[in-house]
């Protein structure tokens, strides 16, 4: 606990607090805007983090994805269009809410939902993350071989389409991966003698080419750089009462435990923990307004959902090193960065850092909430700024970064490479979070696979012979087959019907 308050002071030094409050902002605006997301902020400042301390690299980014995360709501109640995958189902009777002229209380049900989802999942995370590290430091290298192939396998699984698509995205990133170093015995390898791969692709310049410049092309190709106008109108007062809160007390406490748990899964995320919330407010609600027409029930479900996926995701990022989505994915790339390895070691060897982590985004949350309330009523002018400015920006900044790596061309090169490796997937229908967190992790899945068979003397029995080991494998190939089972007992049933 002293560690934590040490760790929470330095978040209140003034210059820090003035970070964090410039990085909110910058996040909701990233956030607010569709298109933009938290992810692609955190990508463009990755390289700015080189020159920066582990402390103040850290406060940036974990400013900036509270604040992003949090904001996608903004323009899904405003305009109809989530900022993000996040908050999708906000859209559903956020925007129905806004046409009716209730975009206040809207805006006041989003702001607060988002804060308590994101407050109490941290703390939860700072409580929970020493205890699974002390028990994940029990492990041995056939455990995590078999919870890092369980976490691909689960997000690949976990794609839009079929399922091959997100296994041959993971085999990309697994290629991807190997070049460089041999994480056992430092040979170079997949090099083509080009000395500039011998520490292997950089995850910034992924980051960048994957995200930001991928994204921009493709939001041009489709035209979707334009959007529908906001209501500007000024009301005064916060927009809900306590007997809110009241009412959807029940709502918003099954919606937290669904947006922790499916947070704390490798690769699901909030993308999906907002419409599983949803679905469960729509499945029981009693109120006179129908789900879809504008009830802030739907609105609590998901915001309170989508955001307590957050503290979820930095359980298995800071007790496993396993990231529970694309942008602690990100977060571990930063560790990587500043020469930290994410993981069980890390809350032991790293308490004080680990101990800020949670205490910045604590913090962020906090400042979030209040940024939000004194700028509700300019919200809608987030949603007019011209968005030919922000992608020169971006695009600017993302060359800024690639080049900034290793002050050489070869990273541009490499970002436009990937950047067109990525339009190419998404031609083919090949989703990218597979690949992403395929090519974090790479590195774990063989140098523990290795280890494992080394200290085994070349026998593979302990995979299978472990419990934990065989649970995960076996999670592994559920994941697999579980569609084709789930479209077979699927077609009984209507043939029995």
């Amino acid at each position: 606990m002293a560690l934590y308050l040490s760790q929470l002071m330095i978040c209140l030094r003034p210059i820090n607090l003035l970070l964090i409050f410039g990085m909110v902002c910058l996040g909701i605006v990233f956030g607010a805007i569709p298109g933009l997301s938290a992810t692609l902020g955190i990508a463009l400042l990755l390289p700015v983090t080189f020159g920066l301390s582990t402390e103040t690299s850290f406060i940036l980014l974990l400013a900036i994805w509270i604040g992003g995360v949090s904001g996608s709501f903004i323009s899904a109640v405003l305009i109809g269009i989530p900022g993000s995958s996040s908050s999708i189902a906000t859209c559903f009777d956020g925007y129905p809410m806004t046409l009716k002229g209730e975009s206040h209380k809207a805006l006041a049900v989003g702001i607060t939902a988002s804060f308590l989802g994101t407050f109490f999942s941290v703390i939860l995370a700072t409580i929970l993350s020493p205890i699974i590290a002390d028990f994940a430091l029990t492990l041995g290298p056939w455990e995590y071989f078999s919870l890092c192939f369980c976490a691909i396998t689960l997000v690949a699984s976990l794609s839009k389409g079929n399922i091959w698509k997100g296994l041959m995205a993971a085999g990309l990133g697994l290629m991807l991966g190997c070049v460089g170093m041999d994480p056992i015995n430092g040979t170079q390898r997949f090099t083509f003698g080009n000395t500039n791969l011998s520490a292997g692709i950089s995850t910034v310049a992924q980051m960048l080419g994957m995200f930001a410049m991928c994204q921009i092309i493709r939001d041009s190709a489709r035209g979707e750089a334009k959007m529908p106008d906001a209501e500007t109108s000024r009301k005064k007062g916060f927009g809900i009462t306590i007997m809110d809160y009241f009412e959807n007390l029940r709502i918003c406490l099954f919606s937290f435990l669904v947006g922790l748990w499916i947070g704390f899964l490798p690769g699901m995320g909030s993308g999906i923990s907002n419409m599983v919330a949803y679905g469960y407010a729509k499945s029981t609600n009693k109120s006179k307004i129908p789900f879809g027409e504008g009830n802030p029930s739907g609105i609590w479900a998901s915001e309170t959902a989508n955001n307590a996926s957050l503290g979820g995701a930095l359980i298995p990022m800071m007790a496993l090193g396993i990231p529970g989505d694309g942008i602690t994915a990100m977060l571990i790339s930063a560790l990587t960065i500043h020469g930290l390895q994410a993981g069980p070691l890390f809350m032991t060897s790293q308490p004080d850092l680990a101990m800020l982590i949670f205490a910045c985004v604590l913090v962020s949350a906090i400042v979030t909430f209040i940024v939000q309330i004194m700028t509700k009523n300019w919200f809608a002018y987030i949603l007019r700024i011209p968005y030919h400015f922000l992608y020169s920006v971006i695009l600017i900044i993302a060359y800024i970064g690639g080049y900034g790596i290793s002050n050489t061309m070869f990273n541009i090169y490499v970002m436009l490479a990937l950047c067109l490796l990525s339009l190419f997937m998404s031609i083919g229908g090949l989703p990218t979070s597979p690949l992403v967190l395929a090519f974090i992790l790479s590195s774990k899945l063989e140098g523990y696979f290795r280890r494992a068979i080394s200290m085994d003397k070349g026998s593979y029995e302990k995979f299978f012979t472990r419990p934990l080991s065989l649970i995960l494998l076996l999670l592994a190939v559920f994941c697999v087959i579980w569609p084709y089972l789930s479209d077979y007992l699927k077609k009984r049933r209507a043939d029995k019907g």
